[in-house]
């Protein structure tokens, strides 16, 4: 097992899917650990029980991270909760499953996708690389996507952003590397949580048309995304910046 014993992380929207999964790994890994969720104050605890059973200390706080006083308000509480802050793992985002070609989609779908999934990134970052810097370094891990990589149609505002996900990491990989701040990505396809219920539920016939061309021929559990993202941000991964890590089953390859 991959040891963070002694790291203390950040993982937003950390109640629910990969984030939930990453908390608890990370956990297990032996990080203190603060996440963040939106509303599912419920689904927080839940995580808090479970991450707790590994001995180290995790908290949660509400925020909402496309909303700048809030994502300073989020890493200040777990630089003030765990002492410093070592990994900084960037996964609150949304998903509109509703199918929108571009003359359908609204001003409004296209300004919450983008807050949501990119601002909510930018926000955060802006706010703990200080303390990253003032300590000497630190880990950032970008929760982004395949259709970041290849598009996916009739979702373009979600393409959109974790398209930028990935260039912003880039481009701070070489910001922020003499700081010794590392930046990477972690780009999974399809994973197996509530949005790929939701989905699977409404398009079921058409999904399993899509999967059977799958190399896999399964979707990926959260664990197997969290894996990568605990490997990033872990000391095996110490010459590794602005990479993007590709956790899809073979559906897109790219070198």
């Amino acid at each position: 097992m991959i040891s963070l014993a002694g790291k203390a992380a950040l993982v937003t929207g950390g109640s629910r899917g990969i984030g939930a999964a990453t908390v608890k790994m990370f956990a297990q890994a032996g990080a203190d650990v603060v996440f963040s969720y939106h509303r599912n104050r419920e689904a927080a605890t839940h995580v808090e029980q479970e991450a707790r059973k590994h001995g180290t200390r995790i908290e949660s706080c509400k925020a909402d991270l496309g909303k700048m006083p809030d994502a300073k308000k989020l890493v200040d509480f777990a630089q003030q909760r765990l002492g410093r802050l070592d990994i900084l793992v960037a996964n609150a985002g949304i998903w509109n499953e509703i199918d929108r070609t571009i003359e359908q989609l609204t001003e409004r779908e296209w300004d919450e996708m983008i807050r949501v999934n990119l601002k909510s990134m930018y926000a955060t970052v802006h706010h703990a690389v200080p303390y990253m810097i003032s300590q000497g370094g630190g880990r950032i891990v970008a929760v982004s996507s395949v259709a970041g990589q290849r598009g996916t149609a009739l979702h373009s505002h979600y393409s959109a952003t974790k398209g930028a996900m990935i260039s912003f990491a880039k481009a701070l990989a070489q910001e922020l590397a003499g700081h010794n701040i590392l930046v990477n990505c972690v780009a999974p396809g399809f994973v197996n949580t509530d949005i790929w219920k939701s989905a699977l539920a409404k398009k079921g016939a058409d999904f399993k048309k899509w999967l059977a061309a799958y190399p896999l021929k399964r979707v990926a559990t959260p664990e197997e995304v969290a894996g990568p993202i605990l490997f990033a941000a872990s000391d095996l991964a110490t010459y590794i910046t602005g990479e993007v890590i590709n956790v899809n089953g073979g559906s897109f390859q790219c070198g």
